[in-house]
């Protein structure tokens, strides 16, 4: 079908009149249908055959693979719609923004599952009312996630790690405080005497920084003040610090709570710090990661909001 009369097609940039064709070839792919794009187009199908015969023998390349009353798209052919298809969705979501003065679109967020209950959810309104007009999707897990395939533009972790690859930027430190109920303290007489600890229950997140992380927040808090024994009390271990939280409401025990996830409900005094002083600076940080290089507006909107609230 290809000769070398058309071999220098693969080496030139698309003109207007390919283009005028690939629209067509966008509402036959869309419809696996000549006889529906005719219909669209308000073209006679064989016109549409015509065309979309035309547009393969410019390109070089074979797009469809036609049978009896049925057309599909070849490998090479998908690969053009797709392209083809975002290009269209993102030329028409700048058209909207032009239009309408407003960014839109989509924008997914990843986030430890402790940070977007206690600190992110709390505070994405006032994202939405900034940017009404941004679709927001936020996605949990304990994983570093692999941007390429999983459709997640931004990215929010709590390590002392960073990427190498991947653009970043710390969004706040943390310090690490433990936490009970009122009720809870006065039953083990905690108040200051951190010597009460042994009567009780430790509640801790058994991944914060690893998938076995086991008591390694607790063990860090009690080397800075010389506590010694803590492995020895019993304790209960969760994949996330905002459950040891909710725990220690419902006073199963003494949560070492993260205090810019718990601040709230000191405030309220939901909680309390029985030890007041005794608090430990972590050497892992909150920071936002997506791909090098491709800051897209809500991307760049949604970094400078978050820098703002953190701040």
């Amino acid at each position: 079908m290809y000769t070398k009369d058309n071999i220098l097609a693969k080496n030139q940039r698309l003109n207007s009149f390919q283009l005028s064709k690939l629209h067509t070839f966008e509402v036959a792919a869309r419809h696996s249908s000549f006889s529906l794009a005719a219909e669209e187009l308000s073209m006679t199908p064989s016109a549409i055959s015509h065309r979309i015969n035309g547009l393969e023998d410019e390109l070089g390349i074979q797009l469809f693979k036609r049978s009896h009353r049925k057309i599909s798209l070849t490998t090479e052919g998908k690969r053009i719609y797709l392209s083809l298809k975002q290009s269209l969705n993102t030329l028409n979501q700048e058209i909207f923004e032009v239009r309408n003065g407003e960014v839109s679109g989509t924008l997914t967020i990843y986030s430890r599952p402790s940070f977007a209950q206690c600190w992110l959810v709390p505070r994405i309104y006032k994202f939405k009312e900034l940017h009404p007009a941004i679709e927001l999707k936020i996605l949990t897990g304990n994983e570093n996630i692999n941007f390429c395939g999983y459709g997640i533009d931004i990215a929010i972790y709590f390590d002392d790690k960073t990427p190498k690859k991947l653009w970043y930027q710390e969004i706040m430190s943390e310090t690490i405080v433990p936490v009970c109920t009122p009720n809870y303290a006065k039953k083990h007489d905690l108040v200051g005497k951190v010597q009460n600890l042994h009567k009780c229950t430790l509640l801790h997140d058994n991944q914060a920084w690893d998938y076995e992380s086991n008591l390694d927040e607790w063990e860090s808090w009690a080397k800075t003040y010389d506590i010694e024994s803590i492995k020895q009390i019993p304790s209960i271990s969760f994949d996330r610090s905002d459950l040891a939280v909710i725990a220690a409401i419902n006073n199963a025990g003494v949560a070492m709570g993260r205090h810019s996830l718990v601040q709230k409900k000191i405030k309220s005094g939901e909680l309390i710090q029985p030890f007041s002083e005794k608090t430990v600076s972590c050497q892992q940080r909150y920071y936002v990661t997506t791909l090098q290089n491709q800051h897209s507006k809500q991307i760049e909107l949604f970094l400078d909001w978050l820098k703002r609230e953190a701040e």
